[in-house]
């Protein structure tokens, strides 16, 4: 672990394919391990390695809470949703001791700002004392990442999350505590987690969860070698036939170059082609045969009350 004194708290970004503009990540590298885990790359930009070291030399921004007031309490700050956790995941392991993302949680609370998290982690339930009295307010909501029902399929694919029955507990946990709760099957994986589409959706339903969303894999620079190993590992009477149908979805049309990553905003998150059509139809008729929604919950910006720093007195006029 090596902590950082990070210069700022809340990244933006105006893509038209993703949910939100604002989002918070207290933590580079990630202790689940997931091989198709997009964000591996990005610890090469710090000079190591997107396998081994992306799960085992993790940065920890240990002044997020502090650069957080700053950052709201900042006159032209205005309340738009943030996402906690959309690169790593902030309640991986080491947030146990750290507490990071508890801190974090605990100024949104208090400002009464709209949050949205994404974790595989049931580390979220520990939460729920802030997250509850938000969700309330209609300020809060907490998507689950389940992938696979299979314990075994689990544990290969990422190593050190919850179980797949545990994280179905989570979201029991969270929608009997009146949160908001989405399942996202992220990412869809074309002969290994692909068969069980129906069953997740079907499995979230039961456990509470008020909607479900999906990706496809894609494989963005070192990662294609990654997965391909790993692929190559656990199941070589099939490795072919995966990638190919990854890059099905993946390479426009006409181009002659085999790809397995779309950076294209209109395909990347969904892919192209009829494979990713028969992904589509089948995700949506299971969420409706499920009886749920494929929509984020609208939270409210309307509450938030900036924070006051030390030394700092509130104007009343």
């Amino acid at each position: 672990m090596r902590c950082e004194q990070a210069r700022s708290i809340i990244a933006r970004n105006d893509s038209p394919d993703v949910p939100f503009e604002q989002s918070i990540n207290p933590y580079r590298g990630c202790e689940h391990g997931c091989i198709y885990c997009y964000a591996r790359p990005t610890h090469s930009w710090l000079g190591l390695s997107p396998g081994l070291d992306f799960e085992s030399r993790l940065i920890a921004k240990v002044n997020a809470v502090e650069l957080l007031r700053q950052e709201l309490a900042a006159p032209a700050y205005r309340a738009r949703l943030i996402n906690l956790g959309a690169v790593t995941d902030a309640y991986q392991p080491v947030e146990r001791e750290l507490g990071i993302t508890r801190g974090l949680v605990e100024v949104l609370a208090d400002c009464r700002h709209p949050l949205a998290i994404v974790t595989k982690a049931s580390l979220v339930e520990r939460d729920i004392d802030l997250l509850a009295p938000m969700a309330a307010d209609g300020l809060a909501e907490v998507f689950i990442s389940i992938t696979t029902l299979d314990h075994d399929l689990a544990r290969i694919m990422e190593p050190r999350c919850a179980s797949p029955e545990r994280r179905l507990r989570t979201v029991r946990r969270l929608a009997d505590a009146g949160v908001p709760v989405g399942v996202l099957v992220a990412p869809i994986i074309p002969f290994v987690n692909e068969p069980e589409i129906e069953r997740i959706v079907a499995a979230v339903a039961e456990a509470g969860a008020r909607s479900a969303h999906y990706t496809v894999i894609r494989l963005p620079w070192e990662l294609t070698g990654l997965f391909d190993d790993w692929l190559l590992a656990h199941f070589p009477d099939r490795a072919e036939r995966v990638l190919g149908h990854i890059a099905a979805m993946r390479t426009a049309p006409g181009d002659a170059t085999r790809r397995f990553n779309d950076a294209d905003f209109a395909s990347r998150m969904k892919g192209r082609g009829p494979w990713a059509e028969l992904i589509r139809q089948r995700f949506r008729l299971a969420v409706k045969r499920a009886g749920l929604g494929r929509a984020m919950t609208p939270l409210r910006a309307d509450l938030f009350v900036p924070p006051e720093l030390p030394g700092q007195q509130r104007q009343l006029f």
